[in-house]
């Protein structure tokens, strides 16, 4: 029985740090207050921009939600539906594609792709109706493939055709086996 109960000195230490714990909290009120208040003195806060001056663009009646709006704008986010979103992303897949290096990445950013577009098919239609398909996997890691190519071709080209530069002999390099 005594071995379920906390002894008497851990059941005081648990108080005692609750006590403190409580003091620290009423305490800290003063202290943030004690902290301003001399930084007032020092005139920290003197001469701080827009001092004096109304809030920009405070209007006359409440928007809860004007600092989401605010950083819509100045972050310029464009929210879409999940529709028109998965529309976008499928015009610019292509070019997404491109950037892309290896074939498992690539299949990997296109089934990720179709899983998003499958699961809003079958989800609640937020927004107008969903008209993208999900890609064929196989076709388009094929269209990668040729495109990529193309690039490659056209690089080799590009830098057979551009003039080379005759290299110019350092004199740290100079030919030390024709004597001195």
């Amino acid at each position: 029985m005594d071995e379920e109960r906390p002894p008497e000195d851990e059941t005081r230490t648990r108080m005692a740090s609750r006590a403190a714990a409580r003091a620290r909290m009423e305490q800290q009120q003063t202290w943030v207050d004690l902290q301003v208040r001399q930084a007032m003195e020092r005139g920290d806060f003197d001469d701080l921009p827009g001092a004096g001056k109304p809030i920009a663009d405070l209007g006359e009646h409440h928007d809860p939600d004007w600092w989401i709006k605010k950083l819509v704008e100045r972050e310029n986010i464009a929210v879409l539906p999940p529709s028109l979103q998965l529309r976008k992303e499928d015009g610019e897949l292509d070019d997404r594609l491109d950037k892309i290096h290896r074939e498992a990445e690539v299949r990997d950013v296109l089934e990720d792709f179709n899983k998003r577009v499958i699961a809003a098919r079958y989800g609640n239609p937020v927004g107008p109706p969903l008209i993208t398909m999900p890609r064929d996997v196989e076709a388009t890691v094929a269209a990668w493939r040729e495109r990529r190519d193309v690039r490659r071709r056209e690089t080799r080209t590009a830098a057979a055709a551009a003039p080379t530069q005759p290299t110019r002999r350092r004199w740290w390099r100079r030919d030390l086996s024709a004597g001195r």
